[in-house]
């Protein structure tokens, strides 16, 4: 059996310190997630922002998820500047701390994240009616008219 090294699980609730932007770094908000490793963001920079396709690093990759609105810090290329690099997420605290001090706009939506996890099952509305016993011999469920009926004589070889 492995031995445990001491890292334990995540420490959310741990402050950490505020990182603010450097030189060729700008703050960013997250438009859309487009997979395989890129986002689209917002980039809040001098020339009243910019649409920036984004790479997530692979320190970030499967340790930190990246959500649609979250708060980034980018690094800019210096060879492509429709491109960046993704620094770090800020935590929805943190983002609303950039806000405070200025260095974000005020115009910038901070969403909160979720923290229970209903995987949407609340969101699924069921219909009792075609559940019951009683109601088998006297409703027909519907159909999908696209979906060919299996007494079709195509079906049958």
């Amino acid at each position: 059996m492995p031995k445990n090294k001491g890292k334990g699980g995540k420490n959310e609730n741990m402050k950490r310190e505020l990182i603010l932007k450097d030189n060729g770094q700008f703050y960013a908000q997250v438009t859309r997630i487009l997979g395989s490793g890129y986002i689209e963001a917002f980039c809040f920079d001098n020339t009243g922002g910019k649409k920036r396709l984004c790479h997530i690093r692979g320190k970030l990759r499967r340790k930190v998820w990246i959500n649609q609105g979250d708060v980034i810090l980018v690094g800019l290329r210096d060879y492509q500047d429709d491109k960046a690099d993704v620094l770090m997420k800020y935590l929805s605290d943190e983002a609303r701390e950039l806000k405070r001090i200025r260095e974000i706009p005020d115009n910038v939506n901070i969403t909160e994240a979720s923290t229970n996890n209903h995987d949407g099952v609340e969101d699924v509305i069921f219909d009792d009616r075609h559940n019951s016993d009683a109601s088998s011999s006297e409703e027909e469920l519907p159909r999908d008219v696209n979906v060919r009926a299996s007494t079709d004589e195509s079906f049958r070889r």
